[in-house]
């Protein structure tokens, strides 16, 4: 797989520019994970871009959602281990992570909203100066960045990460990619 064939047919199949950043911005979160726990960085980086890549295919409808994805996925070449990631990711079917690719994408796919959304109550609505104590600050009002799934992030524990060094990790490697976030 090359990623400028996968990002090709994720803009291919995405029109939501937000959703877009968002796979974007998993990618590059999963792509520092790799690198800090010593696995496949094209490859988890890979998945991180694929994973939502049949949201609007599937209209949106979790009953479908990520199926179709991992199929995609495979398509375009990925792994089984990529294609499994991509299917669990979804907990509305109900299968186990097995993987740290499974867990690490898991974990990151709603830090990367809570990131997002500290971000965008500043008042610059940038990346640049945001501190993960503010993030972490943010984790703790239940309120804020609601559809950020709190227990989701927290299991980052399984991956050997304390929930303050994956919210900074998360950060760092969003802050690398900031100009194609927007943020």
């Amino acid at each position: 797989m090359k990623r400028n064939e996968v990002l090709d047919s994720v803009k291919a199949n995405v029109e939501n520019e937000n959703l877009v950043k968002h796979m974007l911005a998993t990618e590059a979160v999963m792509r520092s994970l790799a690198r800090r726990l010593g696995e496949d960085e094209e490859e988890w980086g890979l998945t991180g871009l694929l994973h939502d890549i049949d949201v609007e295919l599937t209209g949106g409808d979790m009953a479908d959602h990520s199926k179709l994805g991992s199929d995609l996925a495979r398509e375009l070449g990925a792994s089984e281990a990529m294609a499994h990631a991509i299917l669990c990711h979804n907990e509305a079917h109900g299968i186990p992570l097995e993987t740290k690719l499974d867990q690490a994408l898991f974990y990151t796919d709603p830090l990367t909203g809570l990131i997002v959304a500290a971000a965008l109550v500043r008042p610059g609505k940038k990346l640049a100066g945001l501190e993960a104590s503010s993030v972490l600050k943010r984790f703790k009002e239940k309120g804020f960045a609601a559809g950020a799934s709190r227990e989701q992030i927290s299991q980052c524990t399984e991956l050997g990460l304390e929930l303050e060094e994956f919210i900074e990790l998360g950060l760092e490697a969003m802050k690398g990619v900031a100009s194609d976030l927007g943020l």
